[in-house]
């Protein structure tokens, strides 16, 4: 008898090569708002200290470097108001990674807890790495008001849960969770809450910016990135913090694992968690484009809010899309994300992406620069109404 192994999915975006066509046959080509990758450029000063530091040598210390953790838990002072022991942080290799593999290292430590909790609409690697360690993933709905819905949470998966993930500001819809009911339920339950704050700096709310850790370290644990604070995503450095004994399991396991981040990198993150000011001329360039692209995509009938936080626009499909989809046979999701290439030269991303429930919406990811942004909201503007030109080329 041959037993199925574990065959990992569809990568997302290689789904996405006949819209990348569509799009690119656009007259000016494609301007792609598909995936969260920065375009802007570093500090200099960051990009020097990549080159200069001399520690390509040797070993990078798996934990961080001191100056590394030092400055990380400086930021988390000065930018959320938490005091952090430097020994209560620790490098990881990009977050993307510890996300896949975090429940997979705290089931080792707990083999009798089975289920991971994650926003049901989401990034999915909460649930990927869910499967990776052999566990039930239990997405976990959001509240019509924005933020997770934790009273939903069945008692017996509450019971098995090896942690619970936390995403706010949210990809992709940009609402931001309550931390501290969150840290409060974690509590209560005895179950591991692991907060991703990667869009932390981009809230545009006016509670600012938050992070688990204002309501204690106990049984949390903070997740932080350069990706996309300092446009690092090619760099791979991100960290994680917060009670002591999770953050030195994890730290432990890791080592073993082999997991570090460069040295290079390393000292360059401290100088990238040393500066702010970059961080809030990036700010404005996001917030400019998110109202320029939420403008023009009302302009011809997909009316959206600028989000709470983060970078992407969550688009709602339109009713004649989803009867479209209905006659077609399709999610509506792809029908919009479709047009938007054909008719705009638009990559987005579909919402089924993060789940079932993010089947009725788009995502639009405002990375590019401000020349590209304009191009599209140009196209936008020059077609009159979306639906009007839904018929075209069908």
């Amino acid at each position: 008898m041959i037993v199925a192994g574990f065959d990992p999915p569809p990568y997302p975006y290689d789904r996405l090569g006949e819209l990348t066509r569509l799009a690119q046959d656009h007259p000016g080509g494609m301007v792609d708002l598909s995936v969260g990758t920065p375009a802007d450029p570093p500090p200099a000063e960051v990009v020097a200290a990549l080159a200069t530091s001399g520690s390509e040598r040797g070993y990078p210390a798996s934990a961080g470097s001191p100056e590394l953790r030092r400055e990380a838990a400086a930021w988390l002072g000065r930018r959320f108001g938490v005091d952090i022991e430097a020994g209560d942080v620790a490098a990881c290799v990009g977050t993307k990674e510890l996300v896949a593999s975090t429940a997979w290292f705290l089931r080792l430590r707990s083999p009798e807890s089975d289920v991971v909790l994650h926003p049901a609409v989401a990034y999915p690697t909460y649930a990927l790495g869910a499967r990776l360690a052999g566990c039930r993933s239990v997405g976990v709905p959001e509240r019509a008001s924005g933020g997770l819905d934790l009273s939903a949470v069945d008692d017996a998966d509450a019971r098995r849960a090896v942690v619970l993930w936390v995403n706010s500001p949210s990809n992709p819809s940009g609402s931001l969770t309550d931390l501290g009911a969150a840290a409060d339920w974690g509590r209560r339950h005895q179950v591991p809450v692991l907060s991703d704050e990667c869009y932390a700096e981009f809230t545009w709310s006016s509670t600012g910016p938050a992070t688990i850790l204002q309501h204690g370290s106990a049984g949390v644990v903070a997740v932080h990135s350069l990706s996309k604070r300092s446009n690092l995503a090619g760099v791979r450095s991100g960290f994680y913090a917060g009670d002591p004994a999770l953050v030195r399991y994890l730290a432990d396991v890791r080592k073993h694992a082999g997991l570090m981040v460069p040295g290079p990198v390393q000292a360059a993150s401290a100088v990238a968690y040393a500066d702010d000011l970059h961080v809030q001329v990036q700010r404005q360039r996001y917030l400019a484009r998110l109202h320029a692209l939420a403008g023009a995509l009302g302009q011809v009938g997909l009316p959206v809010d600028v989000p709470d936080g983060g970078f992407y626009l969550w688009v709602p499909v339109p009713e004649w899309a989803v009867r479209l989809g209905a006659v077609e046979g399709r999610s509506s999701c792809w029908v919009l994300a479709e047009l938007l290439a054909r008719v705009a030269g638009m990559l987005v991303s579909p919402g089924d992406f993060y789940g079932s429930g993010g089947s009725d919406h788009v995502r639009a990811a405002v990375v590019q620069p401000d020349d590209r942004i304009q191009v599209v909201c140009d196209r936008l503007r020059s077609i009159g109404t979306l639906e009007g030109r839904s018929a075209e080329g069908r």
